[in-house]
């Protein structure tokens, strides 16, 4: 291993290191959905990533690879989810200024995990390139898990949903979005590191013949699972998917937004003919015992005597001031003892419920907040037809991890999943599009379709194989007919641990392996030397 001596403190980043690594970050969030199509980039996040590395091999100290990786994550998150602005500043009314300056502090908080783990990987790399590649795909995974997971988590935008298509796509079943984000980072340091000698290395070939046969024993394992599930298809469920459309300003206001979703959606849900109808997230933006005299009752009615049988989900807030309020979904089907309810779980903070020490900052907008009591992880099913519907509210299908944990028991994995939305406070953005590729990777972590019943986009019908077939126009008023056929059978390899035990077997890899680089690395740093990789 050759080495070389380190005196002193560096000084900071080039500015076209900086340039550079601000540009490899905007790449990262135009590959999660590339502006005008919406379609993800597989190859681009893997080329952004593989730009990061590239500079911080050549970072020349710890502080300029922190600099370095704060710098891309901060670009690559506000570009992600700078759509928040929106929600703030339009429909809150928080000052311009004060709405900009929240998104870029919360981008520079979740920014700062991957600043860490460059930081970390300057210090601690060895000196074999693969252990290179492999200490950076670790951090990079750890850096995922905390945003993910830390204070309630904000995963939004991790880099592993660019892989909806592509090549790693074969990877969701076994690893999840957090698994495919560690090999991207794999496959981008191993890149940076490439010498024209490797062609004549036996053992450049030799890893390269053993990432092959992973991918391709992946592939292929799950095309053999895919096939066994189409073997034993289940009839298929059609379905009415309302999307009501209704502008996010008037969505909660008595005379204006609140009459138009009670007379668009009561009128729909007391004629459309559909084994299964969903309506989304707070179609009806008023708590039962508000609503009309009778408005309700005439809905479970129709539902109760319909020539044709056929189920009901609909987005609406229940509770009451002593047991708590919930952001709910109520189902109704005839033959059912008592309605079915599904309480939403994972609250958005500021929207669903008040951080501590923060509300001063909600006081400061107009948006109708509440303090919404959660639901269990695991809740039943709703049984219909013969099917298992698991409804997921906003953005519960966020996080993989929650979803699987309702396969722990086989005998009650859901045959299809539904994700009532919206996200209607973000405007004609690409959150729309971005929110559609995180329920394909559900899909695709589960193998279990997913339909989708928005207020304004994107409701559509996903596949287990991750394919959308089909979808309504976003920001349009309509009812989208499609079908649906539920898989049951073997849950993927991800959702059986992940049902089980969370992250944590992602949360050990990881450590594992920074642990060991650690160790190998203590010996070095202590006599002054750091290895050039």
């Amino acid at each position: 291993m050759t080495t070389v001596q380190h005196h002193g403190a560096p000084a900071g980043p080039r500015p076209r290191a900086l340039l550079l690594a601000a540009l490899a970050g905007l790449g990262q969030a135009v590959a999660l959905a590339q502006p005008g199509s919406g379609q993800s980039l597989w190859w681009l996040q893997i080329l952004s990533l593989a730009g990061l590395a590239a500079l911080l091999r050549r970072a020349g100290g710890t502080r300029r690879a922190f600099a370095l990786g704060w710098l891309f994550a901060t670009v690559w998150l506000v570009g992600s989810f700078w759509w928040l602005f929106i929600s703030m500043h339009r429909y809150g009314g928080l000052a311009a200024p004060l709405a900009g300056a929240a998104v870029l502090a919360l981008a520079l908080a979740l920014g700062s995990y991957y600043a860490v783990a460059a930081a970390l990987w300057w210090r601690w790399r060895p000196g074999q390139r693969l252990g290179a590649a492999l200490l950076f795909a670790a951090l990079w995974l750890l850096a995922e898990l905390a945003r993910g997971q830390w204070w309630t988590g904000f995963p939004w935008g991790a880099g592993g949903y660019a892989h909806v298509q592509g090549p790693l796509v074969h990877l969701a079943r076994y690893g999840g979005v957090y698994g495919i984000g560690a090999v991207a980072a794999l496959l981008a340091m191993l890149a940076v590191q490439l010498r024209a000698r490797d062609l004549r290395s036996a053992r450049a070939w030799a890893l390269l013949l053993a990432l092959a046969l992973a991918w391709g024993a992946a592939a292929w394992q799950r095309q053999q699972a895919l096939a066994a599930g189409d073997a034993a298809a289940r009839p298929a469920l059609t379905l009415a998917l309302l999307q009501g459309n209704v502008a996010q300003d008037e969505k909660f206001q008595p005379g204006s937004g609140v009459a138009q979703s009670l007379q668009w959606y009561g009128e729909l849900l007391r004629s459309v003919r559909a084994d299964l109808v969903v309506a989304p997230e707070t179609a009806v933006p008023l708590l039962p015992r508000q609503l009309p005299e009778g408005w309700l009752d005439t809905v479970a009615q129709y539902y109760q005597d319909a020539a044709a049988p056929q189920a009901l989900l609909l987005g609406m807030p229940l509770g009451d001031a002593a047991a708590g309020y919930t952001n709910s979904a109520l189902g109704l089907a005839p033959g059912l003892a008592a309605p079915y309810r599904y309480d939403k779980h994972h609250l958005v903070p500021f929207g669903e419920f008040v951080p501590p020490l923060f509300r001063w900052f909600t006081e400061l907008m107009q948006i109708p907040l509440g303090d919404f009591r959660r639901g269990p992880l695991v809740q039943p099913a709703m049984d219909w037809r013969g099917e298992r519907l698991a409804p997921n509210i906003c953005y519960e299908d966020l996080f993989g991890e929650e979803l699987a944990a309702r396969f722990a028991d086989a005998r009650q994995a859901p045959t299809v999943l539904v994700n009532m939305s919206n996200i209607g406070w973000f405007g004609d953005t690409l959150a729309v599009d971005q929110h559609l590729a995180i329920g394909r990777m559900r899909t695709l972590e589960l193998e279990r379709p997913m339909v989708r019943a928005t207020n304004t986009g994107a409701t559509a019908v996903i596949d287990h194989r991750g394919r959308v077939t089909a979808r309504l126009p976003a920001f349009t008023r309509g009812v989208l007919h499609a079908s649906v056929q539920g898989r049951a059978g073997s849950a993927t390899p991800y959702a059986w641990w992940a049902g089980r035990w969370g992250l944590a077997p992602l949360w050990a890899l990881g450590l594992a392996v920074l642990g060991g680089c650690w160790w190998r690395g203590r010996g070095r740093n202590a006599a002054g030397q750091v290895p050039r990789s």
